[in-house]
């Protein structure tokens, strides 16, 4: 059966098949360490759980659900944006829970992109926003990002590009993905980037779609980009609980914007999707209460984790910064060594430990590998054991 053209190009996700060709070694005996994916292992709070246990216990709890979300948990979003991020949002209108952002970035290109139109998208970068914009008919526009200019963006080149894009046969650029705390080099936005990036958009009338998961994770001060003025009407924040209240099989997201943003959108995902189960809803509202002392004791467990990937990392030869923040950790190969992949697959299939190639993320990755923090300090100190043997 041949499949649909949107398909051309879009190749399986690199992880699933990566997984696949894992299980196959481990029937093989070869017990893998995996420590390519960014799945917290540690569990949520057990308040977040009792209050799903209690509440999928009711009878009157099992029904489809409001296309918006549950009031009090678009309440407990707005709540948290305010004191954490210091961004007011209106719970009624401002805000859209959703079953996990990355579905969210495929309603968000579905709304706003078609054929003809170019979208801006970070390399390196995460792989799902060029292909979410290429399943839209969109055509992905790659800006750099590089290491000399700290994994931030050149806006002069960035104004080539829209230039460049706004003559025949294209429509013109309409979006731009970015993505601070930067997955996967763990860059941290300034408050000047932040409003150049709004002003970028104000100047060409396009979107911005900023993915802010990892704001928690290793960092002190978290931020959104929506604290610019005005940035409502020109960014469509994306914001998850999977990394920052270790619920990532839970799929919890949410997108915030201006009320006709969320308008826009919801016209895609209503035919999507359906409201997600209420107890789940009603638990995420409670994690999104929890105070600093969560987001401290789950972050001194990684940093403890980092420790031991500067090591891991140190025996692979490998350079790096201590200044990253979020879920990995950024390195740079050894002079000698081909490339990310070459890396990857010497480590994995010599020493049984597999270390994500950073190519995946876009060719300005080639050179660099990325070690998640997603596993316990016997789990690093085992894999550091079989690299130096």
């Amino acid at each position: 059966m041949a499949t649909a053209k949107r398909l051309d190009g879009i190749g399986e996700y690199y992880f699933s098949t990566k997984l696949r060709e894992i299980d196959e070694l481990n029937k093989q005996g070869k017990s893998i360490i995996n420590l390519g994916i960014g799945s917290p292992d540690l569990p949520p709070h057990p308040d977040v759980i009792k209050v799903l246990q209690e509440e999928a216990a009711k009878p009157g709890v099992h029904g489809y659900q409001n296309y918006k979300g549950s009031p009090i948990l678009r309440k407990a979003f707005a709540d948290w944006y305010q004191q954490w991020y210091g961004v007011a949002l209106n719970a009624d209108t401002e805000v859209l829970p959703l079953i996990g952002s990355k579905e969210g970035i495929m309603h968000i290109c579905m709304t706003y992109f078609e054929e003809g139109v170019a979208v801006l998208v970070p390399n390196p970068g995460y792989p799902t926003y060029s292909s979410a914009v290429k399943l839209s008919g969109a055509t992905p526009v790659y800006y750099n990002l590089e290491g000399e200019n700290n994994w931030m963006p050149d806006f002069d080149k960035l104004d080539e590009l829209v230039a460049q894009y706004a003559q025949a046969p294209f429509k013109g650029v309409r979006g731009l993905f970015v993505n601070y705390p930067h997955m996967p080099t763990g860059q941290l936005a300034t408050p000047e980037l932040w409003q150049q990036l709004v002003a970028f958009a104000e100047k060409h009338d396009i979107l911005i779609i900023h993915d802010n998961p990892y704001s928690f994770i290793l960092n002190d001060k978290p931020a959104s980009m929506l604290s610019v003025e005005g940035a409502k009407n020109r960014v469509i924040e994306l914001n998850s609980l999977s990394k920052s209240h270790n619920m990532a099989g839970w799929r919890l997201g949410v997108l915030c914007s201006a009320k006709e943003r969320i308008e826009e959108v919801l016209r895609f995902k209503t035919n999507m999707d359906s409201g997600m189960f209420l107890p789940m809803q009603l638990a995420a509202a409670k994690a999104l209460t929890l105070g600093a002392d969560w987001y401290n004791e789950v972050n001194k467990v990684y940093r403890a984790r980092r420790e031991k990937v500067y090591e891991m990392l140190d025996v692979l030869q490998c350079t790096y910064s201590k200044d990253q923040v979020g879920l990995f950790i950024w390195a740079a190969i050894p002079a000698g060594e081909k490339d990310g992949y070459a890396v990857s697959d010497k480590v994995l299939y010599n020493n049984n430990v597999f270390i994500t190639p950073g190519g995946i993320f876009g060719s300005n990755g080639d050179k660099y590998i990325r070690i998640s923090l997603c596993g316990s300090i016997e789990r690093f100190e085992e894999a550091i054991k079989r690299i130096k043997q």
